[in-house]
């Protein structure tokens, strides 16, 4: 059993250029080798720069605190479990920290790219392509208004 996707004609094609904003997501317009190289700048950056030290300091300090005896380590385990939360903790604030830089590499790559996903968009944790754009196309419209059963778009007073 097999389902056939009928293919846009000419015009439904123009229209679709013509009437609002392309998805980004597909654009041919957009180099995802260039997407890809940034991708991976801001992984190997956000961990050099941010997620290391931040690791590595917040275990300092909470070595430091717990020699000192500020903080009491476990009897059974000893300093180890609250150094590897400040690790971790560290690690993932490092990360975080570096998202806004991330961004701003990525809205460099000109208006097609950055146009539609808006200001909410970076890459965060998931990569590119892991999020979808802010606004919905003119396709996806239809493609929703086909699942939903063409529900009434008129909005109710209440």
């Amino acid at each position: 059993m097999s389902t056939q996707v009928p293919e846009k004609t000419e015009a439904e094609a123009a229209q679709a250029k013509s009437s609002g904003w392309p998805c980004p997501i597909s654009d041919k317009n957009v180099n995802r080798e260039e997407v890809k190289q940034i991708w991976k700048e801001c992984q190997e950056e956000s961990f050099w720069y941010r997620a290391l030290p931040l690791s590595l300091g917040s275990m300092a300090v909470t070595g430091g605190l717990i020699y000192n005896g500020v903080w009491k380590q476990s009897k059974r385990l000893g300093p180890f479990p609250k150094l590897a939360v400040a690790g971790i903790l560290g690690y993932a604030v490092g990360k975080a920290s570096y998202m806004g830089t991330c961004r701003e590499k990525f809205q460099k790559l000109g208006p097609e790219f950055s146009k539609g996903f808006g200001t909410g968009w970076g890459p965060g944790f998931g990569g590119p392509g892991h999020r979808h754009c802010n606004h919905v196309c003119q396709e996806c419209q239809k493609a929703k208004k086909k699942e939903d059963g063409a529900a009434p778009e008129t909005p109710t007073q209440s």
